[in-house]
């Protein structure tokens, strides 16, 4: 069959696909030969060939050449076979033209249609996997296609991405047709769903925007050492520089703050601190609980945890709305922060204080109530008239009264005299006073003079 157009329809899904036309060209093959095994069988040794000269695409069927045929579908006889090539002998394969593409019927025809868009599929799979995989970890920009069960389809293109619902900003809506830029955050090179998977939320976004806005980062000489977001609320980032004379923060801000507005536009408004990082726990915490200020920071590295001290009016600011900006601080660090007010942590070096907390149901907000109303301790909790604990604590009777008796069980617990040994240690006189201290007195790190 001479195919006019078949060459024609070849080229051009090859161009406008940027799929290999070799591979366009097996395609049809391999699908004009599974119709004809459905029209004759699949016992059948056929072989396509597609022209490239003429467009034509012929099938043969391969059969052997012997004396009784016993089997017409893979034999002929040597009479049939001499008259389809004079030359031919007994145990030759030979080749005969057996079918016109025009004949395949309808359901081979579909068939051979179906495996020709499944080619076509793959084919196109890899080449986007191909074009798009060393871009991984960049910004693209594209056009908001549709919208799919809240996920966004963003046409790039060559072809779609997908913006999952996860992945969107949520105080921001796009509409059809809409710019926007993203952070390519996979590239899947098997996928029945979009191989393409973008996102606005995550951290290496917000890094990326500064990378684009700020040349000293791109140059090497700021470096971006972490970053935390909650998207479109707040954000922190921390940098660092590798000369003395830049400062990283100045130049992530910019003239007149215009590098970080540009960040913060295209964040949809979300606030964006930026934190000079440095080696130093300590200072550390001290910079990204900004604009707070601290008063004291207890180091526990073993544990990766930083007790930080604040004055009793900044402890709302160094905690933020609904504990936002210490949350931020404790993703950017990789610490966990614990952040108490100066007041609250000198109530924590008092031993009756301590006693309160230790008890069960009292919790740090309680014990300072108690504390208030100068119940300083679980012997003194014992012994409280059940109307000041109830005005203490905001409890029932009953449960106030439960409180007390749990009270009067761990104080009776601590007046207990301790077993006695055999031999009792007497203290020397030589001792130094740190020596002779009670077991039972921390001295805390942080009241040692400096």
């Amino acid at each position: 069959m001479n195919t006019d157009n078949l060459k024609r329809i070849i080229d051009q899904i090859s161009r406008d696909k940027g799929i290999e036309r070799t591979l366009l060209v097996e395609a049809i093959e391999e699908a004009v030969k599974s119709a004809a095994r459905k029209k004759y069988g699949s016992r059948r040794d056929i072989e396509v060939h597609f022209d490239e000269e003429t467009g034509e695409i012929e099938v043969f069927q391969y059969r052997t050449v012997v004396d009784n045929v016993e089997d017409e579908e893979t034999e002929i006889s040597l009479t049939a076979a001499r008259e389809l090539d004079p030359e031919v002998e007994l145990e030759d394969d030979i080749g005969e033209k057996i079918l016109d593409i025009a004949d395949l019927g309808r359901i081979a025809a579909q068939s051979a249609k179906q495996v020709i868009i499944h080619r076509m599929r793959d084919a196109e799979r890899d080449v986007i996997y191909e074009m798009f995989r060393d871009r991984q970890g960049t910004i693209v920009n594209g056009i908001v296609q549709r919208f799919e069960r809240g996920n966004m389809v963003v046409n790039l293109g060559r072809t779609d991405a997908v913006l999952q619902r996860d992945g969107q900003i949520p105080k921001r809506s796009f509409k059809q047709g809409d710019r926007i830029r993203a952070y390519l955050l996979e590239v899947r090179q098997d996928s029945r769903d979009s191989q393409l998977i973008l996102s606005r939320t995550c951290n290496e976004f917000l890094i990326k925007l500064f990378e684009m806005e700020v040349p000293e980062i791109a140059e090497g000489i700021v470096k971006i050492m972490g970053a935390s977001r909650e998207p479109g609320f707040r954000a922190k980032i921390a940098v660092s520089s590798t000369e003395s004379d830049v400062d990283p923060v100045g130049a992530c801000v910019g003239l007149k703050g215009s590098r970080v507005q540009n960040v913060v536009q295209e964040l949809q408004g979300e606030r964006i601190d930026i934190v000079p990082w440095s080696p130093d726990p300590a200072k550390y915490v001290y910079n990204a609980l900004a604009p707070a200020e601290v008063s004291m920071v207890i180091v526990d590295e073993e544990n990766n945890q930083l007790l930080v001290v604040v004055p009793d009016d900044q402890l709302s600011l160094a905690i933020g709305r609904q504990g936002q900006n210490v949350r931020l601080a404790s993703r950017l660090m990789g610490w966990r922060i614990d952040v108490k007010s100066e007041s609250r942590y000198a109530n924590l070096e008092d031993r009756g204080y301590r006693s309160l907390v230790a008890l069960e149901g009292i919790d740090e907000n309680m014990a300072d109530r108690l504390f208030a109303a100068e119940i300083t301790s679980v012997s003194v909790l014992a012994s409280a008239d059940i109307e000041e604990i109830m005005a203490a604590t905001g409890f029932e009777q009953d449960r106030a009264e439960e409180l007390k008796d749990r009270a009067a069980l761990s104080a009776a617990s601590e007046d207990q005299p301790e077993e006695s040994s055999d031999t009792e240690e007497i203290p020397s006189e030589e001792q130094s006073p740190e020596e002779k201290m009670p077991d039972d007195v921390v001295q805390d790190p942080g009241d040692q003079p400096e």
